[in-house]
């Protein structure tokens, strides 16, 4: 079976380097960039659509014209009241908190938000149960997401921060007869 990841195109929040907040939506930019994500999707086959229920995940979904279920456990990593801040302006306002995130990002619980480790239990749990129906499913989700998934793989979230999921990529997942997960693509972007 395949898990087909593809990220939300570029939102007003991703152009501004800002950790998004939920009602963000994309750019004209980031409508283009899923119209030709959209190419790659149409060559692939699948039994079931996944979205997250953050905007922008359903208005990439639309745009590729795509129907799904919406699913909690795919929304992004929340990032509490760092949200609808850049990095620099969280180390600004929130210097303590910043300090202790960047020396244990994993662990960090947010102010009003999330750990990354907390996010991953949920992810890894919805893929867990996907993983046992044997159908190949798409997800349109987020980089946070896609970051967990490819972690799962490796059944490790310190991996969490090795890739590179641009806005529009598709990430494809493969689980052969046996349970053996493996990444079959990474970050593939049509351009």
């Amino acid at each position: 079976m395949d898990i087909i990841l593809i990220r939300h195109g570029q939102t007003e929040d991703n152009a501004g380097r800002i950790f998004s907040t939920k009602d963000t939506i994309l750019t004209d930019e980031g409508k283009e960039q899923i119209k030709k994500t959209k190419t790659f999707i149409d060559t692939l086959s699948f039994d079931k659509v996944y979205v997250s229920p953050l905007h922008r995940a359903i208005q990439t979904m639309e745009i590729l014209g795509l129907d799904g279920e919406k699913e909690e456990r795919i929304k992004e990593v929340d990032y509490g009241l760092f949200e609808g801040n850049t990095y620099e302006e969280i180390v600004d306002k929130f210097p303590e908190e910043a300090k202790i995130w960047d020396e244990d990002y994993l662990n960090f619980l947010t102010p009003e938000g999330e750990s990354i480790k907390l996010a991953y239990e949920r992810v890894t749990s919805f893929l867990e149960e996907i993983s046992k129906k044997d159908e190949d499913v798409v997800l349109v989700c987020h980089a946070g997401v896609i970051r967990i998934a490819l972690s799962w793989v490796f059944e490790n979230v310190d991996y969490f921060f090795k890739f590179k999921i641009d806005n529009g990529s598709v990430n494809i997942i493969s689980i052969d007869e046996k349970g053996f997960k493996y990444i079959k693509r990474t970050n593939y972007s049509v351009r």
